[in-house]
């Protein structure tokens, strides 16, 4: 019974990662269909369409994609900040999340004007925001491995998302309808949190001891099966001041996976819509999807990966990222790699750092932290890469506009 018990939660929260981050991958996947001047007409432009609009002699969008990107990460954002701070209403909030997934999808395919389709991004945003800090602040409540499972299936909502998004669009389904058969995620969240996943109440916490010097419990928490991470001497984190005091001591987590995000969405938000070869056999609508698809495949793998590969020295995936992005911007320059399969490799590398940085610092938190101050810790740490990403769309819509207004190369 445990061992069934166990892989239930496992399988659970492997579902929750992907559902939670499904909608946020689909938009960044669209962003470039999104921002076409007939999306409206559903259907995808091509290369010469492309260049009709173009604002430059290089095949341009008038927009860059950070845009979508910055719709998509800055409500994100928001929500992680205040979130980890106030109580956690747990089951509300997957119903909020789910409701708002529903609606980004819908707002979205039935756009009529630009300022609806960021709507529906936007609440791709805040869903995926209120659901990561949540469900690995409640991840908190069972067994470690279970981040190891959340964080695969975060991975796996990239390449499943960036695949079935391309794939659709591929073999003839339009953007709008492709969004739409995606309807069904937020309804596998629903069914994976309140009938997959065990129930867990927050552990018995000692209040205070009675004459005897016996320990006496709240009465109002209760739990089915302490966990023996919760076996703590570390005190409780009620305040909001002894939480911002706790700030400081995570930075060593949140700096290293906040410069590797950083320099990975300026390469697939700021460069790789501009990397585009006219020989290959997919348009450039379609080499942006797929070099997407690359990408999320190595962060699904990489993520997938902790419990055989253990990386303690995140700093080292800080500077193979900074190499991706020194290889991939020269390259939407210059235009100097001689075959499509060369950036599809590097995309895939990039796509690997930057899994492996994720999960190994959720991994380090669940093993170096317990109790509430891992709670704490798991939502706050999942701001770096939120502030990584959103600092990766502000600098790559003026890159866009920059190389945009360069010729060719020869």
């Amino acid at each position: 019974m445990e061992s069934g018990e166990k892989v239930r939660n496992l399988i659970a929260f492997w579902l929750l990662g992907l559902c939670n981050n499904y909608a946020y991958v689909v938009m960044l996947s669209a962003a470039h269909d999104i921002l076409s001047s007939d999306f409206s007409n559903s259907t995808t432009l091509t290369v010469n369409e492309i260049r009709e609009i173009s604002n430059s002699t290089r095949d341009c969008n008038k927009m860059s994609t950070a845009a979508i990107l910055l719709a998509d990460i800055a409500p994100s954002f928001l929500v992680k900040v205040f979130a980890p701070f106030i109580l956690t209403f747990t089951r509300c909030r997957v119903v909020v999340m789910s409701l708002l997934t529903t609606a980004s999808f819908l707002l979205v395919s039935f756009s009529t004007e630009l300022w609806m389709a960021f709507l529906g991004v936007v609440c791709a945003a805040i869903s995926g925001g209120l659901g990561e800090v949540t469900l690995l602040q409640y991840s908190a409540r069972y067994n470690k491995n279970v981040v190891s499972t959340w964080a695969s299936g975060t991975g796996g909502s990239g390449i499943f998302g960036a695949l079935s998004y391309a794939g659709l669009t591929l073999v003839g389904f339009s953007p709008r309808h492709t969004l739409l058969l995606m309807l069904v995620v937020p309804f596998i969240l629903i069914v994976s949190f309140f009938f997959v996943l065990e129930r867990k109440r927050r552990p018995l916490r000692i209040v205070s001891v009675n004459s005897d010097g016996e320990p006496l419990l709240d009465e109002e928490e209760e739990v089915r099966e302490p966990k023996e991470d919760y076996l703590s001497t570390e005190p409780e984190l009620y305040t909001f001041k002894e939480k911002i005091n706790m700030i400081p001591t995570l930075l060593k987590y949140m700096i290293p996976v906040c410069l590797v995000y950083l320099f990975e969405y300026t390469i697939n938000q700021g460069m790789l819509e501009l990397v585009y070869f006219p020989d290959a056999w997919l348009d450039h609508s379609s080499q942006y999807r797929w070099f997407l698809v690359t990408y999320q495949l190595g962060v699904f793998i990489a993520r997938s990966s902790v419990n055989l590969i253990h990386i303690q020295r995140i700093w080292i995936l800080t500077i193979f990222q900074f190499v991706n992005l020194i290889l991939l911007s020269y390259e939407a320059v210059f235009l100097y790699l001689p075959s499509i399969w060369i950036a599809f490799i590097i995309v895939f590398w990039e796509g690997l750092i930057g899994g492996a940085a994720y999960v190994n610092t959720f991994y380090k938190i669940s093993h170096e932290l317990s109790g509430p101050r891992r709670e704490f810790a798991m939502g706050a740490t999942s701001l770096a890469d939120c502030i990584g990403i959103l600092t990766a769309a502000a600098v790559s819509m003026p890159i866009h506009t920059l190389l945009c207004s360069l010729p060719v190369p020869e």
